[in-house]
Parts: structure tokens; sequence; C-alpha cells
């Protein structure tokens, strides 16, 4: 935080039922405050925080996916989609080392170090990942495990093919950055119906698995060619109807920045009159 201690998960507590009294703290001195250990993984957090400033909050795991990764020395390319590179950007390796020493620690930090990684496999351990705040880095989390279920699905059909640099620069480029907005939005009844509808929709496909955090859009045809479309740069899981953005006459709502693929979406809708949805 701000004073230079560090909150972290305690020891020996299942992860499952935690609150919040229960997390500990470890005081920029050293000073441990709390009702029980601090993680054993503490070194190697510490060691991340000092050498990389600009990382705030870390994640570290060991979920299925990933670990296969990590237990094959392999690390995951994510340009298999445009915005799995966007969100995790490349992947970095550390060597083994013991869980919970000084050295595994230094491992991690030295690789941490290259500002290029915000995500690092744990060589036959698991993944610890960066972020400007907690949700900056589980969104990376997410989207890092289904980079690496992916790939490994893909594997079994046959040979994983994997954007080019020039292609996922081209994605980053052609994302719409001015956008026009109106004022005076007006929420019919009918419209506010629609904007609840989608929120269902896309938590049920979150809790399907079928979307994660940061990937996946939905849109509905409103009035003629003016539809709602989910909002960029906000968690799926986390849309509330009040997040929808109206689009009238090609312009956002005011105070929104609609999906990425606003523009796709709305074409579709000008060439298709009998699609309604989009997903």
């Amino acid at each position: 935080d701000d004073n230079g201690d560090i909150w972290i998960t305690p020891s020996g507590v299942d992860k499952g039922n935690l609150t919040t009294k229960d997390i500990m703290c470890v005081k920029k001195d050293g000073a441990v405050v709390g009702l029980h250990k601090p993680s054993s993984e503490y070194p190697f957090h510490r060691a991340i925080y000092e050498s990389r400033p600009d990382i705030t909050a870390i994640i570290h795991a060991h979920p299925p996916a990933l670990v296969a990764f990590s237990i094959a020395g392999t690390v995951p390319d994510t340009k298999i989609v445009p915005q799995a590179h966007n969100v995790c950007g490349d992947i970095g390796f550390a060597p083994y080392g013991t869980p919970g020493s000084e050295d595994l620690g230094k491992k991690i930090a030295g690789v941490f170090q290259d500002k290029r990684f915000r995500a690092v496999i744990m060589e036959n351990h698991g993944v610890v990942l960066g972020g400007t705040d907690m949700m900056d880095a589980y969104q990376r989390f997410e989207t890092l495990e289904f980079c690496c279920r992916t790939i490994v699905n893909a594997g079994k059909l046959g040979k994983v093919k994997y954007l080019s640099d020039e292609q996922v620069a081209s994605y980053v480029n052609h994302i719409p950055r001015n956008i026009s907005h109106f004022m005076d939005v007006e929420y019919p009844s009918d419209e506010r119906a629609l904007r609840t509808e989608m929120v269902n929709i896309i938590r049920r496909s979150c809790d399907q698995g079928l979307m994660i955090s940061t990937y996946g859009t939905v849109s509905v045809r409103w009035r003629n060619d003016d539809f709602l479309i989910t909002p960029r740069d906000v968690a799926r899981w986390d849309i509330l109807p009040s997040d929808i953005v109206q689009i009238k006459n090609g312009m956002a709502e005011a105070g929104k920045i609609p999906s990425r693929s606003v523009a796709l979406h709305q074409r579709i809708y000008q060439l298709n009159p009998h699609i309604n949805s989009i997903i």
C-alpha cells in the first residue's frame, strides 16, 4: 500500500473461507500484524514489489493448464487471439526454486526486472502475475489460464496456429479511439428491459465458462439500426445494466466507451435487418 506495507493471504487457512480479518499485513519494517502467519510465499511477493514499483498487486496460483505448462517447461504464447496478448503480453519463465525460499524470490524477481513481463511461469510450480491493482492482476490471470486451456485443446486437433506480431499490432491499431458521443440519453422501459436481459446472458455465459472477464461481447438491436452493446474494459461478470452502452445514429451515449467491436456489430446490423442480437 502507500505506506510500503504488504497485505497478503495467510498460511494454513482454507482460501475458500477467508474473511477480511484473516488477511495478514507485513509492515515495511518487517513487523507482522494479523491473526495468522503470512503466506510462505511472502519472500517472492516482497522481491517482486521491490524490483517492480509499477506492480502493486500480485496473484500466485496453481491452475491446471498453467501448471501443465510449468511442468513441461514451456512458456505459453498468448498470440492465439489479439485480445489475449493485449491483456497478458509476453510471458516470462523462472527456473525452479524451493517454495518459500529467498532463492525463489530472487529468481522470480530477476525475471520480472524485464518490464515486458507482467506474468511469469514458475518451473514445476505454478504462475505469478502482477498488476496495477487486484482486478488488473486477476483479469490477466484468468485470461492466461484461458490461453493455456485453449492451446492444449487446439493441440489435440492439430498444429496450433499463432498470430504474427504484425497481426496483433494491427488489432491494437484498429481499436476505435475517436468515438462520437451524444447527450440527452433516454432510457425508456423497453431499453431498460434489454439491458437487464443482456446482463443476465453475460453472467450466465461467465458461469458456464463461455466468457471470461476480458473476452466476450454482447449486443442487441433496439430500434432500427440503434443498439445496445457491452462496454470496454469492464470485467464481464461485473457488468451492471447501467454499464451497457447505447449506440444511436452511430454515436455512443455520453460518458461511456463501447466494446472494441462496436463498428463490427454496427455493420452487421446495417447489412442484416433480420439479425437482432449478436454474441
